[in-house]
């Protein structure tokens, strides 16, 4: 079984989840390689200009798991458990709960393409 994104944009294929704040709410878009260096261009000069604040754990969206299908969810656990198997053949020492740092999934995902 294997789980492919979607651009949130236009349906092609996604390469990453990009995460972004405006006006205290936090959002997050799957995007294509494309669309992903599209969107930092264009906030690239708002971001030069701004000042980055610390992350907090409140500005972490909670994503309500009453949102996703039965389905959905057995398809990310099933993601999280090949990426863990993964990642623990690749001796990239990531424990068996919690969370996924970011480079495991990207390792993993530019090893699977």
């Amino acid at each position: 079984m294997s789980v492919t994104m979607t651009d949130d944009l236009d349906g092609s294929k996604a390469a990453e989840t990009v995460e972004f704040a405006l006006d205290g709410a936090v959002y997050e878009i799957d995007l294509s390689k494309r669309n992903a260096a599209a969107l930092r261009k264009a906030l690239a000069s708002y971001l030069a200009a701004g000042r980055r604040l610390p992350r907090t754990v409140k500005s972490r969206p909670i994503r309500a798991v009453a949102d996703q299908t039965a389905r959905e969810r057995a398809e990310h656990r099933a993601y999280l458990s090949k990426v863990r198997t993964w990642a623990a053949a690749n001796e990239m020492g990531v424990s068996d709960r919690g969370r996924i740092p970011q480079a495991v999934f990207d390792a993993y995902e530019a090893a699977d393409s």
